[in-house]
């Protein structure tokens, strides 16, 4: 450890560099991307409306203007920060308030649009820095090196980068994982100290100033993600494990902490259990299902994708090449941290890995919220690879033989290149992989804003509520909506030259061919948009 506290001016300019980029790339074209579906739901939390509510007001077959969607995703005088709250409790509960509080408030304070809510996550970004410094000194103690690389790293890193520009509670865990872990380590580590002196001065240390900012941090975290339940957990076994399985005072002072921290989630825990039933029927998935969903390529993708992201497709056989490679730098990492450093050390890194496949060993009825979450709950295993990728450079750029420094300086170069290549490409990007079912919106958009007088007929069921959310923040004024309670055959009215059906059932569809005498023919189709104009229109 001692050549990793000297640290060469050329990597501490690299790791000045490389900071300021990733702050650049987290605020530029910040409102040029898809306003996802994920997002529409979270301006629709923080507004303070259900989703029963908008659809009563919205699909009732009346025609209406874009602006007829702002109403629903911003904070207004007709709700307030109880009605943010109970749009969850009624109908997301394993979504804690904390993020959508937040949120709301900034909404509020600095207006309505696209850019001010997104700029909450890219602010809360650039306080993952100094946290991910605080945890490498927490668990490596040497100043600068690794902690400097790690924060380098994540700067341009494309996943991140990504996290940084959704309108999602993504990048807020993250912050509260970090401040959690550290505050962990550092209370374990003044409690040794504390006991260690107290042989000498025989005064007994003051709990709250060791334990207070774990118990602070463990709430923000248990408030922000339900799944922040098994880093709880981990943590636990970690500190267990430590203390050789013996009730030792830090084993006390940890279950005193964490029950404290515990407690104070239990209004919302209860909430979420007066809910399971619903959520058990929401969230079945039986044995066949799970054999057809698929994680394990997910989870290597997305390793990848914390290193080089070009939005290459699943289908596409390089994406998995690319994630070999950086699945295998990921695994020789991790072995390499766990070679080289004590076992406090790995073993926490270990530990926090294993946070997001504990709900995997869980009933089926916890499988396909697991799926559906898979880019939050892979974060824990995201943080583990980005410092045990930071530890192994900073310890081999300059130690050992020349040929073999040589060797990583040219990894840690072309780790750098690949990132800022891909953060560079994705800010030209209008979507991208994460927009998932919203990612063929701008195509779906550009057909109904060049058509003329144009009329999109849409009902509520299946995505069609997110997609046409999403759609109206990319359409022109001059598109207008008509959006149906079911399956109801729509008076259309007369007016409009190019008529529009997205995503109708065939029955839906060949009714109203009937009722107006008319064809339909798709104009557009992806995974998940089917865009019918209806012709020769009575």
């Amino acid at each position: 450890m001692r050549n990793l506290t000297l640290v060469p001016s050329w990597l501490r300019f690299l790791i000045i560099f490389l900071l300021a980029m990733g702050i650049l790339f987290r605020f530029v074209n910040i409102q040029g991307k898809v306003y996802s579906h994920d997002e529409i739901y979270t301006s629709l939390r923080i507004s303070g409306y259900t989703v029963a509510e908008v659809k009563q007001q919205l699909f009732n077959g009346g025609v209406i203007t874009k602006a007829s969607f702002a109403r629903f995703q911003f904070p207004n005088l007709e709700k307030g920060f109880s009605d943010t709250i109970m749009s969850l409790v009624r109908e997301d509960p394993q979504a804690p308030p904390l993020y959508y509080l937040i949120a709301r408030l900034w909404v509020q304070t600095f207006g309505n649009s696209v850019t001010v809510i997104r700029s909450l996550s890219a602010l809360i970004s650039l306080l993952v820095f100094p946290s991910i410094y605080w945890l490498c000194r927490e668990l490596f103690n040497v100043p600068l090196s690794v902690p400097g690389l790690a924060i380098a790293l994540m700067a341009i890193s494309p996943l991140h980068v990504l996290y940084a520009q959704e309108a999602q509670s993504y990048i807020l865990w993250l912050l509260t994982i970090l401040l959690c872990s550290a505050s962990l380590l550092r209370a374990m580590r003044l409690e040794s100290q504390s006991h260690h002196e107290l042989v000498k001065v025989q005064q007994m240390p003051d709990p709250f100033a060791t334990w207070g900012i774990y118990v602070l941090s463990l709430v923000v975290t248990l408030y922000t993600s339900l799944w922040s339940i098994f880093l709880a957990f981990t943590q636990g076994i970690y500190v267990i494990t430590i203390n050789r399985f013996q009730l030792t005072e830090t084993v006390r002072a940890y279950l005193l902490a964490s029950s404290l921290g515990f407690l104070a989630f239990m209004p919302w825990m209860t909430i979420v259990v007066a809910n399971l039933f619903e959520f058990i029927v929401s969230a079945d998935v039986t044995e066949n299902d799970k054999s057809m969903l698929h994680w394990q390529p997910i989870l290597f993708i997305q390793i990848s994708r914390i290193f080089f992201d070009l939005n290459i497709g699943l289908e596409n056989p390089i994406q998995y090449l690319i994630s070999l490679i950086f699945t295998s730098l990921a695994g020789y990492a991790l072995y390499f941290i766990c070679r080289t450093t004590n076992y406090k050390t790995w073993l926490f890194m270990v530990t926090l890995i294993i946070v997001p496949f504990i709900p995997l060993m869980l009933p089926n009825l916890f499988y396909q919220a697991l799926v559906y979450t898979s880019l939050i709950y892979l974060i824990p295993v995201y943080l583990c690879i980005q410092v045990s990728v930071a530890y192994m450079l900073a310890t081999q750029i300059y130690s050992g033989i020349s040929s073999r420094r040589r060797l990583w300086q040219v990894i840690l170069v072309l780790i750098i290149v690949l990132g800022m290549v891909s953060c560079r490409v994705r800010y030209e990007g209008e979507t991208w992989w994460n927009k998932g079912i919203s990612y063929g919106n701008p195509e779906v958009a550009e057909i109904l804003n060049e058509a003329q007088k144009p009329l999109l007929i849409s009902n509520s069921q299946g995505i069609n509520y997110v997609t046409v959310f999403s759609l109206s923040y990319l359409v022109t004024p001059q598109v207008r909506f008509q959006l149906i309670n079911g399956e109801d055959i729509p008076n259309i009215p007369d007016g409009f030259k190019d008529i529009f059906l997205l995503n109708p059932s065939d029955t839906w569809r060949r009714e109203i061919e009937t009722r107006y005498k008319s064809t339909a023919n798709v104009v557009y189709r992806d995974n998940y948009h089917f865009l019918w104009k209806l012709t020769h229109l009575r």
